[in-house]
């Protein structure tokens, strides 16, 4: 079978770099790849309920036997440092040390969660991540971001710790369930709205089959995904500027999927988002309305929300932006776009300052 590869230079890191493997139906072989890659080297796996009843575990380790963690209940609600230490006393217990390798089969919590613990567990040790999900396809297991969330906010501890490898298997998105497959591609429109108009051109030109699941166009976009961002990462690994444009549509997002007590997905809230950051961009002079018509009408075709639920007030969003983990002086940067595939960058600043009633008008257009 097909296998695409995208190399991804971080000069930082001990091993300098780390591969990405795109292909269809690869994960019912990719255990003995990853033992022979990282032969000498002790494996634990930490998953979730979700991967166990779809079938992806028993696919992926066949009948080898091998120190697992499950994560229960799935998704955002575990994502927070008792399951990091629950982790991590799983794998004491299972005597694992230095000469560990995580790998991480799941979504975005699931790849968040593996790679912190794998950044704590004895000072460090490498991580693999097999996403299963369309958001985590498209960016949470490229670029080494891991984290947990507070009480208070989203991914409030965390660490940079990039994988040492990335196996994207586009059938495993066949069991995703619907809701979670739509809002998965919101980050794909965010990678064509800050870096490739022919990309965006290609979602709008295949949205069908986009939606009807259509491998073929799935690898395609998985491809484009790690191409955009795979280069961001090599810039800016750490993002000290230029990879803050990957937070588009996030510094509104994230406080609306906490606002929302995470009842809304991660590419819901950020779709939300994205509308802000248009909204925004017409404020401030950067565009007119039919760049953000466009953006509206792939958005609405994935079905994700696209105005903030009634039960969250402007006041609770502004206190959760002001608790942003980017603020400067309880305030962050936004990121914006001068045209569709390029961030507004004045001065070589990848995010820029936009005044707080400005926001405020905003956000009250989004309600």
């Amino acid at each position: 079978m097909a296998i695409m590869e995208h190399t991804v230079n971080i000069p930082a890191r001990e091993a300098g770099s780390y591969k990405i493997s795109i292909g269809t139906g690869i994960l019912d072989s990719l255990w003995a790849k990853i033992e022979a890659d990282f032969a000498g080297c002790n494996k634990f796996v930490v998953t979730d309920e979700n991967l166990v009843s779809a079938g992806h575990l028993g696919r992926l380790l066949g009948r080898c036997e091998v120190p697992t963690y499950i994560i229960s209940p799935a998704g955002e609600p575990s994502k927070s440092i008792d399951t990091l230490i629950s982790i991590i006393e799983t794998m004491e217990k299972a005597y694992l040390g230095r000469d560990t390798i995580v790998v991480g089969l799941g979504g975005g919590t699931v790849g968040d969660i593996a790679g912190f613990a794998a950044s704590t567990f004895k000072r460090g040790v490498p991580v693999v991540h097999i996403p299963t999900t369309t958001v985590a396809q498209a960016d949470s297991a490229i670029g080494g971001k891991t984290g947990v969330d507070s009480t208070m906010s989203k991914n409030a501890f965390g660490a940079f710790w990039h994988p040492a490898a990335v196996y994207i298997d586009v059938a495993a998105l066949a069991t995703l369930d619907e809701r979670q497959y739509r809002a998965g591609l919101v980050e794909s429109v965010k990678h064509a709205v800050i870096a490739d108009s022919d990309y965006f051109a290609f979602i709008e030109e295949n949205i069908e089959a986009i939606l009807a699941r259509d491998n073929a166009v799935l690898e395609k976009i998985a491809d484009c995904n790690c191409r955009i961002k795979g280069g961001v990462v090599e810039t800016d690994p750490n993002e000290q500027n230029m990879r803050r444009m990957l937070n588009y549509g996030h510094t509104i997002g994230h406080a609306v999927e906490s606002a929302s007590g995470y009842e809304l997905l991660h590419g819901e809230a950020v779709a939300i988002g994205i509308i802000g950051a248009g909204l925004i961009e017409i404020e401030v002079g950067l565009a007119k309305d039919g760049r953000l018509d466009r953006i509206r009408q792939i958005l609405e075709k994935l079905g994700v929300p696209l105005e903030l639920p009634q039960d969250l007030t402007e006041n609770k969003l502004i206190d959760l932006i002001k608790r942003d983990k980017k603020a400067v002086n309880r305030w962050p940067k936004f990121v914006l776009t001068s045209r569709i595939g390029q961030v507004y960058c004045p001065n070589d600043q990848w995010a820029v300052d936009v005044e707080r009633p400005i926001v405020g008008k905003v956000l009250r257009k989004l309600l």
